[in-house]
């Protein structure tokens, strides 16, 4: 009896302590992540509709830098950020591109434009942004809050130039007009103007290179993006 009596009073004493343990497990704040961008580096990069006559520095290389979080490396990124909230930032990411042929017998890189990236600075998490017809040769997005504007091409059989306007959580663009035909056997370069955006009321005009500017009210207000202390893909 008093070996059973030595060995439950141990099993008793421990009981209480896994509540407070929870507690304290519970009460423990998130792990904050550190992301960060690299320095500057120039890497090859030629578009296809280069001119080879009109080369120079500037349409023969992308600025890259690499996105870290903590202490790993991500991903390769162009381009200024834009900060969305006080704690996500969107940029548009840089694609290191095998380009081997079957026949080649050596290794082959290309570096180009990819598509948009949602950081969370506090979790560490990036998000692959899919806006709405947004080609990386084509399209060149303005962000203002949480909305990016650019002009798109269509992913149908018929093809054609568009004007969009997508917001971050949305389902579907807050605008998308159609500007033009698309494939075009000689068009500029670039194909549209850089988006210019007006706070109050809110509006955007568009422009394609050669074409009439149009503007577009936008109605409806932020929030849509989903922000939270679960979901860390940094570690």
């Amino acid at each position: 009896m008093q070996t059973l009596r030595s060995a439950v009073v141990p099993l008793l004493l421990a009981f209480p302590l896994w509540p407070a343990a929870a507690q304290e497990k519970a009460a423990k704040p998130p792990r904050i992540h550190a992301v960060t961008l690299g320095p500057v580096r120039k890497v090859p990069y030629t578009p296809a509709e280069t001119d080879k006559a009109n080369k120079d520095e500037e349409s023969t290389t992308l600025k890259v830098r690499a996105l870290f979080v903590d202490t790993r490396q991500r991903e390769w990124t162009m381009g200024e950020i834009h900060d969305v909230t006080d704690r996500s930032f969107t940029v548009r990411r840089a694609l290191r591109i095998n380009d081997r042929l079957p026949m080649d017998a050596g290794e082959r890189w290309t570096w180009q434009p990819g598509p948009w990236l949602l950081v969370d600075r506090m979790t560490g998490r990036i998000a692959a942004l899919h806006l709405p017809d947004f080609d990386p040769a084509v399209s060149d997005a303005v962000w203002f809050r949480d909305y990016a504007a650019y002009c798109g091409v269509a992913q149908t059989a018929k093809g054609g130039l568009y004007a969009v306007v997508a917001q971050l959580g949305a389902r579907r663009a807050v605008v998308q007009k159609a500007i033009g035909s698309w494939p075009q056997q000689d068009h500029f370069i670039p194909v549209c103007k850089a988006a210019i955006w007006q706070r109050l009321p809110m509006r955007v005009s568009i422009q394609p290179n050669g074409g009439e500017a149009a503007t577009y009210d936008i109605v409806g207000s932020a929030g849509l993006i989903e922000e939270g202390d679960s979901g860390d893909d940094g570690n």
